[in-house]
């Protein structure tokens, strides 16, 4: 009896512990709460797009993986892709800006 409950006592541990490591991030996966702020972080640079009259119409695409938002998509001028960079890099929790903007 002491065994059965040796054994199930290190069975509740272990799964208990690999329930907390698929909270967790890696190197190539985000944890849960990683994934919202990083959708929270998308929305609100799409948000400040939409704010500004030269870049709304504008079919940019935005992601964004741990803090690090990429641009990507198609601008009229250089102008245009430093301003959506800009504006990207002012939003809160945003840690860098790759702009894959193409001029058309």
């Amino acid at each position: 009896m002491k065994t059965l409950n040796n054994a199930l006592k290190y069975l509740g541990i272990a799964l208990f512990s690999l329930g907390l490591s698929a909270c967790a991030s890696t190197k190539t996966q985000e944890s849960t709460g990683e994934y919202i702020d990083n959708s929270a972080i998308t929305a609100n640079v799409k948000a400040a797009f939409l704010k500004d009259k030269y870049i709304k119409s504008l079919p940019i695409n935005v992601k964004t993986y741990k803090g690090e938002v990429q641009l990507s998509g198609f601008v009229d001028d250089r102008t245009q892709a430093v301003r959506a960079e800009s504006i990207a890099q002012r939003v809160e929790g945003v840690h860098s800006v790759q702009n894959d903007l193409i001029v058309k």
